[in-house]
């Protein structure tokens, strides 16, 4: 990871821990899912109220690192509006980035500020923090009832 891209990374983490968008619960949600990390202690709750197959509205509540709190927000303002299958591709594409599985591939550049997340592949722990707010999200939309662990993954 150059400088440049390292700097905005801090500078987007610090940003969406500091004040992260959409972070309050949901009353009237259609969906929702609990995360934890047993290895950071990351703790959250995803609510979506979803409609006519879209993601009309999204927010989210916990406890957790920068990282995960940061995952968390710019995820749930990218999915705010977006179709269930859309917030699907973007989970697909989001966790092959920060596994390395995306980095030369042009869908790259359809993640926007979620590409600050690519330096956490060289960090497997922090892989968790980053994912955790999507693996909830995943299992809010297929309505699973069941806590996320990022052990299970």
């Amino acid at each position: 990871m150059d400088a440049e891209l390292r700097e905005l990374y801090q500078q987007v983490i610090l940003d969406h821990n500091k004040s992260p968008r959409n972070y309050r619960a949901m009353e009237h949600h259609n969906h929702d899912a609990e995360g934890y990390n047993p290895l950071c202690g990351d703790k959250i709750r995803i609510y979506l109220y979803i409609e006519d197959e879209r993601i009309k509205d999204i927010s989210f509540q916990g406890s957790g690192c920068a990282i995960s709190k940061a995952s968390a927000s710019i995820m749930s303002s990218i999915l705010k509006g977006k179709t269930v299958e859309e917030a699907e591709q973007f989970f697909e594409k989001f966790h092959n980035l920060i596994t390395g599985r995306l980095s030369d591939d042009p869908a790259r550049e359809d993640l926007g500020k979620l590409a600050v997340f690519e330096g956490v592949k060289e960090f497997p722990a922090r892989v968790k923090c980053a994912s955790l707010a999507w693996h909830t999200m995943l299992s809010a939309l297929k309505e699973e009832k069941e806590i996320v662990s990022t052990e299970h993954e």
